[in-house]
């Protein structure tokens, strides 16, 4: 089917249905905590799906695309293949039975195919085009090579996220060729994201005008809705611009070919200048978050402090009301002997006896302090990270999944989580951070270290970001040392992949539980 009547029977059967524009969301709506690709995290939710690890080099194969609940009586099926040296699989898609995207709300116009790694991350292989019939033919490549198929409903080609409208899910069959592996959840965008809560234009679509120059329009309402206008100005005034070259191109009726092209940049240009406002916002709310919690342990570090002093001041009243109370008996008991020597003798050992236990419940009171706060600290790191208290210090485990798969790149996930562990941190300036990466057997010994050295790095130059001071901050790279679980099974390398951040300092004393006050007070 070539472009032009391949837009028109799209336009029409859109049109059919009424289909209108997706409007913006609420200004001031709530964008949630950022995750990967641009999306906030209260405009998400999960799914999970079975991948397959496709064979290299022993041809096609294939497996059924089967219909979701939302799209009952649709079908269809991809070969895929992996050429031996070429590291890049190719996917030939055919379905059929799909009912025009506006069926799902006025929201959506076109569809398109996914793939989902194991790990939940998922990547747009491009448009599912669909005719009068319901039906639609795709070729793509993809680096991935263990992966699940998805078929979505979009408001525009150029989305960096499924949306949750998933119509069609791969299913591999008794034939296929590969590895059955679960998915890890990967996330899809809530469809209120782009639900329409207006009629901005008034209008219903031109079955004359290209659907792409619909979807660039929506790509362009939505972004805005996020807010790119405000955040981005400069990008999204790049897609404003290649709108009114579009909408000039349709008024001038030039060649479908060329308006196509219009509309297809300005909704790339119009997801890039959402992508980037979600992202610039998020980091705002980050600031914001990690500003508050620091001044909310600050006050809390004060008000204890407030407490310790009036505990510490309470007690010594009573040691000294004791020892006063030691000293009059012992006073009065050398008086009734009429032994003025011995009288002051006995003085003199009760005053020292006195002065020895304040002293011992001072020490026990300091030591008391630290393992309270140690505990404390152990509390509020377990709510970012997951920690242990060990003889070396408080661990932080900083799982593999923090990282991008195969080098030392901070996901977002692990920043935010640093610079909450941060804001922490810097009300205790006497602690010490010892940063080490290892990693698990596979691969080269060489490249294990280098990897781990590299991890251990990145974590110790984003926390000198956070305000950090460096001379309290170390990092080594282990590789596959010091393993903690079995290599030779999956669960135990993922293990395995860590990187742990050793808390360390005399103002947290001992392990708690510990009975040994000398130990802890590097």
């Amino acid at each position: 089917m070539n472009l032009r009547v391949r837009e028109n029977v799209l336009a029409t059967a859109i049109c059919s249905g009424l289909l209108v524009f997706a409007a913006p969301m609420a200004q001031g709506q709530s964008q949630g905590a950022q995750p990967p690709q641009g999306a906030p995290a209260s405009a998400l939710t999960t799914k999970s799906a079975t991948a397959v690890g496709y064979e290299v080099g022993v041809g096609s194969t294939k497996v059924n695309l089967v219909a979701t609940p939302l799209a009952r009586g649709a079908n269809g099926e991809a070969k895929v293949e992996i050429k031996p040296k070429v590291n890049r699989a190719t996917v030939e898609m055919e379905v059929r039975g799909l009912k025009p995207a506006s069926a799902f709300g006025a929201e959506f116009l076109t569809y398109v195919l996914w793939d989902v790694t194991p790990e939940g991350r998922t990547d747009n292989l491009g448009e599912v085009a669909v005719n009068k019939k319901g039906e639609s033919k795709l070729s793509a490549t993809t680096p991935a090579l263990a992966f699940s198929l998805i078929v979505t409903a979009e408001p525009y080609f150029a989305v960096r996220l499924p949306s949750e409208i998933v119509v069609l899910q791969s299913q591999p069959t008794a034939s296929t060729l590969g590895n059955i592996i679960p998915v890890s959840d990967y996330k899809l965008m809530k469809r209120e994201q782009y639900q329409k809560l207006g009629n901005p234009l008034g209008m219903m679509l031109d079955p004359k005008v290209p659907l792409s120059v619909y979807e660039a329009r929506n790509a362009v309402d939505i972004a805005r809705s996020h807010l790119a206008d405000k955040y981005t100005s400069e990008a999204f005034a790049k897609a404003t611009a290649s709108m009114q070259a579009m909408d000039s191109a349709v008024s001038a009726k030039s060649d479908n070919n060329i308006i196509v092209s219009e509309a297809r940049q300005t909704a790339q240009f119009a997801e890039d200048a959402r992508a980037l406002s979600v992202q610039l916002q998020e980091e705002a709310r980050i600031q914001k978050e990690k500003e508050a919690a620091a001044e909310a342990a600050a006050a809390a570090a004060r008000a204890q402090a407030a407490a310790d002093a009036a505990e510490a001041k309470r007690k010594a009243d009573e040691a000294a009301a004791e020892a006063k109370r030691q000293a009059d008996e012992a006073a009065a008991e050398a008086q009734r002997q009429a032994d003025e020597a011995k009288r002051r003798a006995d003085a003199e050992i009760a005053a020292q006896e006195a002065a020895r236990r304040q002293a011992e419940a001072q020490r026990a009171a300091a030591e008391k302090e630290k393992q309270e706060l140690r505990e404390r600290l152990l509390q509020q790191f377990n709510r970012v990270l997951p920690t242990t208290d060990t003889d070396r210090g408080l661990v932080v485990n900083m799982g593999d999944v923090l990282f991008s798969t195969g080098n030392a790149d901070l996901n977002t996930d692990a920043k935010i989580a640093l610079a909450k562990l941060s804001g922490i941190v810097l009300n205790y300036p006497t602690l010490k951070l010892a940063i080490g990466g290892y990693t698990d057997s596979t691969g080269t010994e060489d490249f294990n270290m280098k990897l781990s050295q590299a991890r251990a790095d990145s974590v110790l130059d984003y926390l000198v970001t956070q305000g950090l001071d460096p001379s309290v901050l170390s990092a080594e790279g282990y590789g596959m040392d010091d393993p903690v679980a079995d290599n030779s099974t999956a669960q135990g390398r993922r293990k395995n992949r860590r990187v742990e951040i050793v808390v360390s300092g005399a103002v947290i004393g001992t392990q708690i539980g510990s009975t040994d006050a000398s130990s802890g007070s590097n």
